[in-house]
């Protein structure tokens, strides 16, 4: 509990431009959590080394995801959104949560195995730890609830292991997190494979929308969309891509499937996939012109950052000197 609340934490990584996946299938959600938990959202820039990076890039990549999280509503005067590497005690909790976890945990992770099957040249050992890095993050901020994805449950399932493993011996230390489950929000697939999840690093640019896409992409990209035989604007398992469209028209219409089916009854997949197109467009452009504002304003960015690194790290520190007195290591002489 923090300020009377219970905390929730989450973040999402610093590498590439968010997709319309990650906007409807998460941040979007975000908006209205403060008003029932104190919320802290982290740039994780630390789990994106795991991948090599352009050091420029990445830099630019890490302040326009600060600036998006802000544009689509969190208010970094109410949320604690801060950069994950300016705060120390990830990193030192992690070593220490690292003693604490097992080497058969981390074998049976399947991300790992994903991950280091899409990068052969580059199986670190950062990519293996990673879960314990995930725990560190969560586990440090002594977070009530974590929002998760399908892909992330094995995460939280570690990560209440080692929080558990921990209390067993030394006392109540961490609070054990529970998965937050969102009351809407899709999973929303890719547009030229709706059996795979949309994502940001995708080599067919077509297959994702890009939350700062201009209007004449993303309706291109969606008129270029992967559909199914027939003409029926239906939902069915039978119909992967049109269901995908109308998960994806839902969200940003709030229109239920029984609406659309009916709003397009009698017209075929061409006049279907420009709507979708057109209402993500409109969905987006405030969004994209909120961003413009906030990076051009250098001062107000950088006094929300330097703000909520601040907090991040007061509440990171409470947490890490009680681990380092449980396991017995010298408190600094001040």
């Amino acid at each position: 509990m923090l300020n009377g609340k219970k905390i929730l934490y989450s973040g999402m990584q610093a590498t590439g431009t968010l997709t319309l996946g990650n906007y409807l299938g998460a941040l979007k959600n975000w908006v209205t959590l403060d008003e029932e938990y104190e919320c802290l959202y982290g740039v994780m820039d630390l789990h994106s080394l795991t991948v090599r990076q352009n050091a420029a890039e990445f830099r630019k990549n890490a302040r326009s995801l600060y600036a998006l999280y802000v544009a689509a509503g969190l208010d970094p005067e109410k949320n604690c959104i801060y950069y994950q590497s300016h705060v120390s005690g990830h990193t030192e909790l992690s070593w220490i949560l690292g003693c604490f976890t097992y080497m058969g945990e981390l074998n049976r992770m399947t991300q790992f195995k994903d991950k280091a099957a899409k990068h052969a040249d580059n199986i670190n050992a950062g990519l293996y730890t990673y879960p314990v890095l995930m725990a560190a993050d969560i586990l440090l901020y002594q977070a009530d609830v974590v929002p998760v994805g399908v892909d992330q449950k094995q995460h939280l399932e570690i990560t209440r292991d080692i929080a558990q493993r921990f209390n067993a011996l030394y006392g109540d230390v961490f609070t054990v997190p529970e998965a937050y489950i969102a009351k809407s929000g899709a999973k929303i697939m890719s547009l030229q494979d709706p059996l795979k999840k949309m994502s940001k690093s995708d080599e067919n640019v077509n297959a994702a929308i890009f939350l700062l896409d201009e209007k004449d992409v993303i309706i291109r990209k969606f008129k270029r969309a992967v559909t199914d035989s027939g003409c029926e604007v239906r939902y069915g398992e039978d119909k992967p891509g049109v269901s995908n469209l109308m998960d994806i028209y839902s969200c940003v219409t709030g229109r239920d499937y029984a609406a659309i089916e009916k709003e397009f009854e009698g017209k075929g997949y061409g006049d279907f996939k420009l709507a979708v197109g057109e209402a993500v467009a409109e969905e987006l452009s405030p969004l994209q012109t909120r961003y413009r504002e906030l990076m051009a304003d250098k001062t107000y960015l950088d006094s929300m950052i330097k703000m909520n690194d601040e907090k991040a790290a007061y509440y990171a520190s409470k947490t890490l000197r009680k681990v380092q007195k449980k396991v017995g290591l010298t408190e600094k002489i001040k």
